[in-house]
């Protein structure tokens, strides 16, 4: 009888292969179109409140950028000292690895994702010290701007101009258990950077000349967009025929609004519709003047902040954007991400109209006629 195929019978080191993948960490990352839109801000966020619920959660590395909102949110986290070394006669301080994995914490909040390492480091480049961390069975939450992407150098420098130094490679970002995308309009990233929020006073004038133009962050804005519905779609193709539909029906948006009743079941019917229809999901929220940040009132803004942060725990694409009508802004984001089924919430009765004013719904249904309008 003749010997079977040695390729053809699995070996011990295949079924090791696989016990040491079900043991490895999972990554989340913050994916934003450039620094300062509130990546490591959230980051933090997050691993306080998993602290609150018992989880243990140490910060492997986080580059606050003496931003003292950020610095801030570091609160009661554990941190692992950094490690320094001396290069060029300055003093570096670079995650210690071995450390966090002798720490053995159940999340690591590792920041830069793309930051290439002293020379005398254990790895080149951060996401190699993720990796470790991974094999180690530590999950970490992580940061990224959408220019360090490898497949995308090219398209940033022929966009804006800038040849960026420090990339990761795709297989990284795309073996992320979940990606967020932290996203802030142009103009509001321009405020924040003359009011200093991003860059040290010095560097601003240079900053809104070169790579913060309104150009620039809305292109960049746009590739993150779209490689954040890549992911969500290769995880989709990725899981067993039996969990998908049979094909995408069309693309969802649900407007949010700083008054609305009640956010979360807005969102849940959107989830559920998006989910019937094997479609992407849009959570879109227009700032009128009116709702600029010096007439609304914190409480309609954190309002709107917790809906938008719910909404990408939720699976939906978050798109925030300046506009003089919410209705006009959201039929021209309507035809140009081809949405097919919009969501809105019921307008509340206890406030007077004009006679013969239109509301949001109705604008909606007489200038796209061919979307389904769902009323909640």
């Amino acid at each position: 009888m003749p010997a079977e195929e040695p390729s053809l019978r699995p070996s011990a080191e295949d079924f090791l292969a696989i016990i040491r993948r079900q043991q490895a960490g999972k990554l989340k990352l913050y994916l934003g179109p450039c620094p300062g839109v509130g990546k490591t801000y959230s980051m933090l966020i997050e691993g306080n409140r998993l602290k609150k619920r018992g989880v243990d959660v140490v910060i492997g590395y986080v580059e606050p950028h003496e931003r003292p909102e950020t610095s801030a949110q570091i609160g009661d986290l554990e941190i692992i000292p950094p490690r320094l070394t001396s290069y060029h006669g300055i003093t570096l301080k670079e995650m210690d690895v071995d450390a966090v994995i002798a720490r053995k914490p159940t999340v690591a909040l590792v920041d830069e994702l793309a930051h290439t390492n002293a020379p005398d480091s254990k790895n080149r480049k951060r996401y190699e010290d993720v990796e470790d961390l991974l094999r180690a069975g530590i999950n970490v939450i992580s940061t990224v701007n959408i220019q360090h992407l490898e497949s995308l150098y090219n398209f940033v420098e022929q966009a804006t101009g800038v040849r960026v130094k420090e990339r990761v490679p795709d297989e990284v970002v795309a073996k992320a258990d979940q990606i967020v995308n932290i996203d802030l309009p142009a103009e509001d990233l321009q405020e924040r950077l003359q009011a200093g929020k991003i860059y040290p006073k010095e560097r601003i004038e240079a900053a809104l000349a070169n790579f913060f133009t309104q150009k620039n962050l809305t292109r960049l804005r746009e590739m993150t967009l779209t490689e954040t519905a890549n992911y969500l779609d290769r995880k989709q193709r990725d899981q067993p025929e039996s969990e998908q539909n049979v094909g995408s029906l069309g693309q969802v948006m649900v407007a949010i609004s700083s008054q609305g009743p009640d956010p979360g079941r807005l969102l849940r019917k959107t989830a559920r519709l998006a989910a019937q229809l094997n479609a992407q999901w849009y959570a879109v929220y227009v700032r009128t003047p009116e709702e600029s940040a010096v007439r609304i009132d914190a409480e309609a803004q954190r309002r709107v902040n917790d809906t938008l942060e719910t909404a990408q725990k939720m699976g939906g694409l978050v798109f925030s954007m300046k506009g003089e009508s919410v209705a006009k802004s959201l039929v021209s984001f309507a035809r140009e991400y081809g949405i097919t089924h919009i969501v809105v919430g019921r307008p509340g009765r206890h406030k007077l109209r004009r006679l013969f004013k239109m509301t949001l719904h109705e604008k909606l249904l007489e200038a796209l006629p061919e979307v389904d309008l769902v009323v909640v």
